[in-house]
This record gives structure tokens, sequence and C-alpha cells, in this order.
């Protein structure tokens, strides 16, 4: 998220159509801004882009694509069945994997329409289905019915069950997309660590699957144009230092290296400039003189988190936005104001630059190892539900325990025996289950009482049961959203809030981290940078936040001086 697919997709677009060939542009994103980039209302119907001649563009909806598909599977059985069993279906079918797989339906439909889209010399598509739902369209098994079995309450395979009219259409697109002839998969990336590692385990992933004609975009490159500029030279020195890092992986692919524009590359115009060098360095067209007003200070937020002496603190967000950083600063001044602090993380250490200290008083550090809780979970369910299984029903339940859902649950469980610590201290975790993985093991719960019987130990643990009380318990629970002052990451945050919302949990304050706005520099693509982010913070605030604090770009996000604490590995 946030790191460019959008304006890659319509520039590209654009370029093939400004070479006299017919486009159609399709984005399956959940949190698509198509029409405000190409700045035409569309709709799920290709509408023409009246300034780019030979372009045209549609969005499908993944969200009501996705409740379609909800009401498909369910609604038959609506009366038949109690109604705890019916809400854990809905639950299950609220998920990543569902809105996808619903989202892929629309993408099949246009890769085999040849008469729909024989009009069109190319087709674009704006975001793809990962390599984990393209490996359980290739299984078999996932076209009988395996939930019917499936007792772990935990599965991502509810948008599988109802698929089989789909069976030939979805071969056909996945040929598609294996075909080098046919098919170009472009991954778009930035200049950061940890944005250039999710590219490069997606590229393995696919390339497994036999997609392999795949081109690299690294999207918002910088170099200082005043060699003096302390912002400037400090920006360009970080990001050099993560593409040297990610060489291996750049040298595997042909790599297009686009610069960092000065703001939000919207409309045709400005598309044009971006696979151009014109215009690198000149400043936003919208300036915006102002100051940045209404956001709460660091460390008032830290004032206010104090107050209540212990309890739980959540940093909470998309990838990429800094959730680790904010927490361990969270963390860090708790401890500084004589607090007791635990700070449990799910990052690894090596992707950590911390400076914290030989011991900073009353200040602990763990760290959970999600490859090692994914593995005890897997292998348990394995021993549970395996001999049981065909070996084509195996193979089906060890793809769904590749799934992202799968490391979320499994780190879950560490993540409930952390939280038992915050009735006598500051707990700090980076990053927490989203709204609807908790609404899954609650459903769960409920059905699983309704029927007697239960998915095992990884679900029924006393601090499992109580959690979500916990997490709901503005007292207890303080959740803070991570975003940046950039379209994608806080469109990505306003759906984590309602994720939340449904669950009952509400969101503390948002937390918009990393921001240039106000920040003296002599670089003008930074100082027009910084103008830019003016309308995606009076967005935060005006529309989505009542509390919220910025936090501003620096080379060093932890600043505070020596090393961290070694982590205990739970």
């Amino acid at each position: 998220g946030g790191v460019g697919k959008t304006s890659m997709a319509c520039a590209t677009a654009i370029a093939l159509a400004d070479r006299k060939r017919t486009v159609l542009l399709i984005s399956t994103d959940p949190a698509s801004n198509l029409d405000e980039v190409l700045d035409t209302a569309l709709s799920g119907i290709a509408t023409p882009i009246q300034a780019v001649r030979g372009l045209s563009a549609l969005n499908i909806d993944p969200s009501a694509a996705a409740a379609r598909y909800r009401a498909r599977l369910i609604d038959p059985f609506r009366g038949a069945l109690p109604d705890t069993v019916l809400r854990t279906m809905e639950e299950q079918l609220s998920g990543a994997c569902t809105t996808e797989i619903a989202a892929f339906d629309e993408f099949t439909a246009f890769l085999g329409d040849l008469a729909g889209t024989a009009d069109f010399d190319h087709i674009i598509f704006d975001t793809a289905p990962t390599g984990h739902t393209i490996r359980l369209l290739q299984l078999p098994k996932a076209w009988t019915g395996f939930l019917d079995s499936n007792t772990s309450g935990t599965s991502c395979l509810g948008p599988l069950a109802g698929l089989e009219k789909q069976r030939e259409a979805y071969s056909t697109a996945l040929a598609v997309l294996a075909d080098a002839a046919a098919t170009c998969l472009v991954l778009v990336t930035r200049p950061e660590s940890s944005a250039l590692a999710e590219a490069a385990r997606t590229s393995s992933e696919l390339g497994s699957l036999g997609i392999k004609n795949q081109r690299l975009i690294v999207n918002g490159c910088f170099r200082t144009t005043v060699s003096n500029d302390p912002l400037g030279r400090a920006l360009e020195m970080r990001m050099q230092k993560s593409l040297d890092e990610a060489q291996p992986f750049l040298d595997s692919l042909p790599v297009i290296r686009v610069p960092l524009r000065a703001a939000n590359v919207l409309g045709p115009d400005r598309l044009r400039r971006l696979v151009s060098d014109d215009g690198i360095h000149s400043p936003a067209l919208e300036e915006v003189d102002a100051e940045v007003e209404g956001f709460d200070s660091f460390e008032s937020l830290i004032g206010r988190l104090e107050l209540s002496g212990h309890g739980v603190i959540l940093t909470m967000g998309k990838g990429g936005v800094g959730k680790t950083t904010v927490a361990t600063k969270i963390a860090v001044g708790l401890a500084q104001r004589g607090h007791l602090v635990m700070l449990s993380t799910t990052d690894p250490a090596s992707h950590l630059d911390l400076t914290l200290g030989d011991g900073i008083p009353g200040l602990t550090v763990e760290r959970i190892d999600p490859e090692r809780e994914t593995a005890l979970y897997r292998d348990q369910v394995i021993a549970e539900q395996g001999p049981n299984l065909d070996t084509a029903s195996l193979e089906l339940l060890k793809e769904d325990l590749r799934s992202p859902c799968t490391e979320e649950i499994a780190v879950f469980r560490a993540f409930a025996r952390t939280v038992d610590g915050g009735g006598e201290r500051f707990v700090v975790l980076d990053t927490a289950p989203t709204g609807h993985t908790l609404l899954l093991l609650d459903a769960s719960e409920a059905y699983h009482r309704e029927l007697g019987r239960q998915a095992g130990s990884s679900g029924t643990s006393e601090s499992v049961r109580q959690l979500l009380p916990r997490l709901r318990d503005p007292e207890f629970t303080k959740v803070l959203l991570v975003t940046l002052a950039e379209a994608t990451p806080v469109h990505e945050a306003a759906a984590l809030q309602e994720d939340l919302r449904r669950a009952k949990i509400e969101p503390y304050m948002w937390i918009v981290n990393q921001s240039f706005a106000g920040i003296p520099t002599a670089d003008p693509l930074l100082a027009a940078r910084g103008r830019s982010e003016f309308r995606y913070l009076n967005e935060v605030l005006g529309q989505h936040a009542t509390h919220a604090v910025r936090i501003p770009w620096t080379a060093h996000p932890l600043e505070t001086g020596a090393p961290m604490p070694q982590p205990a590995i739970l």
C-alpha cells in the first residue's frame, strides 16, 4: 500500500495511449483512487477518459463483489442453520481472502472475455491476486467443500466453497497470467527496506508459480539538488542504504527507477510527466502556505498515555508506515518518565535501527517470532486434523496454513499472553490482530459452543477468551492508528478503523508519521512535497480522527543514543 501502483498503472496506460494504442485500465484495489488520479468519475463500466484519446478505465468494487459473493454462499442457508453459525460464516467471508477472490471473479471475466475486450490492444490491471490466492485456485481439492470437514474455525478458505462453476474460467485466467507472451507482471516498490523486502518476497512467490515475466519499478527515488541541505542529504542517504542492501534482488529483474515527485501525481498532464525527465524538481502545482495546525505533539501524547499508570498500547497500520518505530518511541518515552514498560514487537530485530541504550530503567523488550509461532501453530493444526484427511485435502490444509491469516492467528496467541501483563505495567505492542481476525475468533468460539466442540487449545485459552473484552475497554487499551500523509496510507488507515469498529474497538488516536510538512529545507522538491501533505493532514483531522499526532520526518526516527536492550525471544 502506498508505493504508487495506481500512479504507475495510469502513467503506463497514458503512455501507451499516446502511442496510438487502445487501452483499458482496470482497478481491483479496495482503496482505489483511480477516479482521483485520472480526474474522471468512474464506475464498473468502461468509461472513456476525455483527456486521453484511446484510454478507457473502470473500477471493480471489491467490497461490493465480496458482498454479492457472501450473499450467494450464505443466503441458501438462512432459516436452516442457527444464527450463531450464520454469523460465523459471515465473518469467515469478511476477510481479505474473500475480497480478493471475489474481485478475481471480475478479473477473470476480463481475461477470458475475448469478444468484450477485442477493441483494446492492452489491458492494464492495477493490483492483481497474490501468490497465495493463485496457489489456492490451483489446488483441485479447493473446489470440493473442504470447509464441511474443517473444524478449526480459523480457515481462510471460506471463499473457495462455491467456485465450482468458475473452475474453467479460473484455469484459463491462471494460464494467461503464466504466459509470458500474454502477460507482463510489474512489481512496484519504494527505495525503503520494508517495501523492497515485500517486493522480493512477492517476486519469489509468483516466480515459483510460473509467473516469471516480471519487471520492477522503484518509485520515488531521490537525489537532492542542494548539496548542503541536511534534510535532502539525509533522505538521499537513507534511500541509497536501502537500495544497496537490496542489490541482489535488484540484480534479478529488469529495473525502472522513477524519481520522487514534488506532489501527488493527479491528472493526465502530471502522469505524462511522471514517465519523462521533465519537471522532476518542479514545485507542486497546488502550493499551500500554511502552518501545521490541530495536531498534538508526540510529547503531549506520552503525557496523555501515562495518566492511567498502566495498560496496553497498540500501534496499528498498514506495512511501511512505521508502526514499530512509533511503538518504540512510545515505550522509551514512558520508561524515561519512570514507568515500567514492556515493548513487544513482531518485527525481526534486524529490521530495526534502534539505539536505545544499555538499559533504560524500567524498559524491557521481547520479540515475538512470527515464523516460530506460525510453525508451532501449523504443526499443531496438522497433527490434530491431518490424520482424518486424504492426501488432496491435506495439501489444501497446508496451503491454507501458509496464508497471511494463519500467521496473524498464530502470533495472536503470543499477543494474547502479552496483553495479560497490562494490568501491572504498560505493554506497548507493535502490530495487533485486525478487527476481522478478532471477530473471526470470537465467532468461532460461539460456533463451537453451538456445536458442542472446540477448535483446540490455540483458540480457547483463557488469555484468548479475555482478549477481546480487554481490547474493547478504552481504559485498558489505547489503539493508535499509524499512517503517512499520503492518499493510500490514509485511506487504508480509515478502512482499518472501520474494521476495528466492527469489532467494537474505537481507536484512541491517529499518528501521521514521517511528515515533511513544515520542515525547513532548501531543497525545492522536498519543500513542495511538504506543502502537498496538507490535503491529507486536513483529511485526517477533518474526516477520520478527533485527535491526531504528527511526527516530522527525521533521518534517524529513534534518536536516543545507545544500543537497544537485547530482546528475549518468545
